[in-house]
């Protein structure tokens, strides 16, 4: 998975501009500049308060986040820790010891100072498909536009960086790009990537951001996200709730599709509901998991897509959650991914691993949990964004 716009931040980005041009146009009232919050804030906490994990699950999911460190090794935050990391034995009484040694322990709080938040589950998928078109793989996976245009806001202004438009150009204009529907409709000038069999497979694996496509000789081609559209993500099992189709309780990946089964009339419909498009490029054959947004293999089990405003991409997180059956899951991630789905607050998206029973596990997982963040001693914590309070309107 990878991270795109997220639609609070480009609201506040509109927001705050429009705040200073009301400001401007007081006559010479007095106006009380607006109150913001922190969208998370971290709270210092010690190790004790952490729940118990077992040495396996702690060995793992240390295990997962040093793999990481030939990323990080020039980071000015993990760098050295990571280069402390690199000769600590994989026992479970040596990693205890090198964590409380070079960590310290906070605990993420939301807006509203709730330690609580939504635990989500994405795996990699395996969907049957083709090379070349045929009459039963007719649905393209397309690659990147050719006449798609990225513009990086941040060397225009700092406080927006990483965000970037995408658009076309019309004469000397630069336009949004199309939507999911337009694209579904009249297709784009991209290289066609591969064939699926169903529509509803090419919108799951967008929202897992990569997966594999089974051959009819057995053989198997991993794609991975490349760009997006520049459209806002828009959950299309929030459409089916807004339709009365399903209820917000029984929303997982197994209802929609059911639902997508015996209604194939409306998939257009439903598709079109989420204006995001992402486009993909082949990656090279391997056992390994599939690359996150920090370019090194996922682990299954322990590693997290989180929002990286909030939460640094390679950070080593204590994980307190439940499995879908309601059974306790407890242990360290690594923070090694990004998606447009997972922004603010207490949020993190468990990355389970490849094929159905992965799938699953994924799709029927939304639980409540808590998240801690280790962080090494002695650094700056991160800069959340802030936001602007909520205005009672006097009567």
């Amino acid at each position: 998975m990878n991270s795109r716009i997220k639609p609070w931040h480009k609201g506040l980005a509109l927001t705050l501009p429009l705040m200073a041009l009301l400001a401007g146009c007081n006559r010479g009232e007095k106006v009380e500049e607006p109150q913001t919050h922190a969208v998370a804030t971290y709270a210092s906490a010690t190790w004790e308060a952490l729940p118990a994990v077992s040495d396996e699950d702690l060995l793992a999911g240390f295990g997962a986040w040093r793999s990481a460190c030939t990323r990080l090794k020039a980071d000015a935050t993990w760098g050295p820790t990571c280069a402390a990391a690199a000769n600590v034995p994989q026992t479970a009484k040596a990693v205890r010891n090198f964590l409380k040694q070079n960590l310290d322990v906070f605990g993420l709080r939301s807006g509203d100072n709730s330690p609580n938040g939504l635990i989500t589950g994405y795996y990699e998928p395996v969907y049957p498909g083709s090379l070349t078109q045929t009459a039963k793989a007719n649905i393209p996976v397309y690659g990147v536009p050719d006449d798609m245009i990225i513009v990086s806001l941040d060397s225009i202004y700092p406080e927006l960086k990483g965000k970037r438009l995408r658009g076309r150009l019309e004469g000397r204009v630069l336009k949004p790009y199309d939507d999911a529907a337009a694209i579904e409709t009249k297709g784009v000038k991209a290289p066609v990537i591969a064939w699926l069999t169903d529509p509803m497979n090419l919108q799951f694996l967008q929202i897992q951001g990569s997966g594999r496509i089974r051959l009819d000789d057995g053989r198997q081609v991993r794609i991975g996200y490349a760009d997006q559209n520049g459209h806002p993500y828009r959950p299309i099992g929030r459409w089916l709730v807004e339709q009365g189709e399903l209820k917000k309780e029984d929303v997982t990946m197994g209802t929609i599709s059911a639902w997508a089964k015996a209604n194939p009339h409306r998939i257009p419909e439903l598709l079109g509901s989420n204006p995001s498009y992402v486009f993909f490029n082949r990656n090279p054959d391997s056992n390994e998991g599939p690359r996150g947004s920090l370019n090194v293999p996922l682990t299954a089990g322990y590693s997290v897509a989180v929002d990286r405003k909030v939460i640094p991409l390679g950070s080593l997180l204590w994980l307190s959650t439940t499995r879908p059956d309601g059974s306790a899951l407890n242990r360290p991630v690594a923070a090694q991914d990004t998606g447009g789905a997972i922004a603010g607050e207490v949020r993190a998206d468990l990355f389970w691993g490849t094929g159905e029973t992965a799938g699953q596990l994924a799709g029927d997982m939304k639980q409540q949990g808590q998240i801690w963040m280790l962080w090494p001693k002695g650094m700056a914590l991160p800069q959340v964004p802030q936001v602007a309070n909520a205005v009672t309107a006097a009567p």
